[in-house]
């Protein structure tokens, strides 16, 4: 009797030490924002500007104790890549780059690309230069096709304190954070219009408090 009664104790014991390290650890928080791109192509007329849409799930701790190691998930959704742009057909987009600045108060460790479709033969790369890291794929996808973007998984260190903000590079059409080439008919035949393009507004994907 001693050893069943015993036994029970150590088995409550257990479950709440579980319930009171899961209360206490650094929760995920997961967000769905939708980024609305202000787009400019140099087209052949002249500059032509549209808006494309992307939703994305973003996932990262609400906090991080300073020098902790931790992760912060982009998931873009499905998207459509468009089938006509200010009349002119878009056969095809090709040579895609979208940068994400390393965010502030951390230090960019490694990253892992998982999934993503539609994309072109060639994988999507991910690299850093400094404070920039582009996602590259090299297409091409065809106009009114859908596609989706690989899953991003950032791993960071924490600064000594302040906040970690995730964020896409961009703020106008001289300094866009997402370019690509689409391949569009016109009046004088198929011509390539270099586009660039900039979250307007620029949300904030995460928010990770140091602490």
């Amino acid at each position: 009797m001693k050893s069943a009664v015993g036994g029970k104790r150590a088995a409550i014991a257990a479950a709440f030490a579980a319930v009171t390290a899961f209360a206490f650890a650094p929760q995920a928080m997961a967000a769905t924002t939708d980024i609305n791109f202000d787009c400019q192509g140099d087209g052949p007329l002249g500059a032509e500007q549209f808006s494309l849409q992307q939703t994305t799930d973003t996932t990262a701790p609400e906090t991080v104790a300073p020098g902790e190691t931790f992760d912060i998930v982009v998931d873009p959704a499905v998207n459509t890549i468009p089938g006509e742009v200010n009349g002119n057909t878009v056969k095809e987009v090709r040579g895609f780059d979208l940068k994400i600045p390393v965010p502030a108060n951390s230090t960019f460790e490694s990253a892992e690309l998982a999934g993503g479709s539609n994309l072109g033969d060639a994988a999507p790369t991910f690299t850093v230069d400094g404070d920039m890291a582009t996602l590259h794929f090299d297409g091409p996808i065809a106009g009114g096709s859908d596609f989706e973007l690989p899953t991003v998984t950032v791993h960071l260190t924490a600064g000594e304190s302040g906040t970690v903000e995730s964020k896409l590079a961009g703020t106008g059409y001289d300094d866009p954070g997402l370019t690509f080439t689409a391949v569009v008919s016109s009046i004088i035949g198929d011509v390539d219009v270099p586009t660039g393009c900039f979250p307007n507004p620029s949300p904030v994907l995460s928010s990770t408090t140091i602490g």
